[in-house]
C-alpha cells in the first residue's frame, strides 16, 4: 500500500499577512499521497490507530474474588423462604462482584511508519482547499485572545469554524494567546496530528511552516 503513492499536483494557496492583507509571493502545497483506490482507507486505518491509542485502558470492577467481606454464610440454608446463598460477594449480592466486568488493558495497536506518514500526508493535500498561508505568528508582540481572534477574522476565518493554525516551532505566546479557544487547536509542522487536520474546517499555516511539510512530506520523500 505504501509503494502505492503519487505526487499530488501543486495547489495553489492564498497567502496573507496577519491583519489580512495580500502578500505579493505566491505558495502552493505538494505532497506524496496514497493512491486514490486505497487513500481513505489509510486515512481512516490512521484515525483508528490514534482514537484508540488515546484510550487509557484502566477501567475495572471487583470479581467476586475481591470484594472485601463475605466470608460467613448470610443465613442458614433452609427454613427462610430465600434463595441457598453461600457468600454475600455472590454477583447476585448487592456489594457483590461484578462478572465480566472490565479490567486494566492495554488497547493500543501499531501502523507501519511510511504508512502513518503518507496518510498524514494524504490528509494534508485533501484538505488543501480549505488552507491558506500566512505571516510567522512570531510577529506577536504580546498575549491576547481577542488580538488572535481579530487577526483569524482578518484572514477570512468565520465565526464558529473550527481552525487548525500549523506553526513551525512551538510559540508561547501564540499558545497562551489561543488555548481557551474551543474551536482552535494548534500543531507544530514537525507533529501534525491527523485528528485535527481531519476535524478543521480551516487550516492555517505559516509559511515557514508550509515548507517544512512540502520537504518532509513532498517529491522528496519518494
Amino acid at each position: 500500500m505504501v509503494s502505492a503513492a503519487t505526487v499530488a499536483a501543486p495547489v495553489a494557496l492564498p497567502v496573507k499577512k496577519l491583519d489580512g492583507s495580500d502578500v505579493g509571493s505566491s505558495a502552493s502545497i505538494s505532497l506524496r499521497v496514497a493512491d486514490e483506490d486505497t487513500a481513505n482507507g489509510l486515512v481512516h486505518r490512521y484515525l483508528v490507530m490514534v482514537r484508540q491509542n488515546a484510550r487509557q485502558g484502566n477501567a475495572s470492577t471487583l470479581t467476586r474474588s475481591e470484594v472485601r467481606g463475605g466470608g460467613r454464610k448470610p443465613y442458614k440454608q433452609k427454613g427462610s423462604g430465600n434463595a441457598r446463598r453461600g457468600s454475600r460477594r455472590s454477583p447476585l449480592m448487592p456489594g457483590g462482584g461484578i462478572s465480566f466486568g472490565p479490567k486494566p488493558r492495554d488497547w493500543s495497536i501499531s501502523m507501519n511508519k511510511k504508512e502513518r506518514k503518507l496518510a498524514c500526508a494524504t490528509a494534508l493535500q485533501s484538505a488543501a482547499a480549505d488552507m491558506l498561508v500566512c505571516d510567522d505568528f512570531g510577529a506577536l508582540e504580546a498575549v491576547s485572545t481577542k488580538g488572535l481572534v481579530a487577526s483569524l477574522a482578518a484572514m477570512g476565518v468565520q465565526e464558529g469554524e473550527k481552525v487548525l493554525l500549523v506553526v513551525n516551532e512551538a510559540n508561547e505566546k501564540l499558545y497562551l494567546s489561543g488555548r481557551n479557544l474551543p474551536t482552535l487547536a494548534i500543531n507544530t509542522a514537525n507533529a501534525v496530528q491527523v485528528y485535527d487536520v481531519l476535524n478543521a474546517d480551516r487550516i492555517v499555516v505559516e509559511q515557514s511552516a508550509l515548507a517544512y511539510l512540502n520537504e518532509w512530506f513532498g517529491e522528496s520523500q519518494a
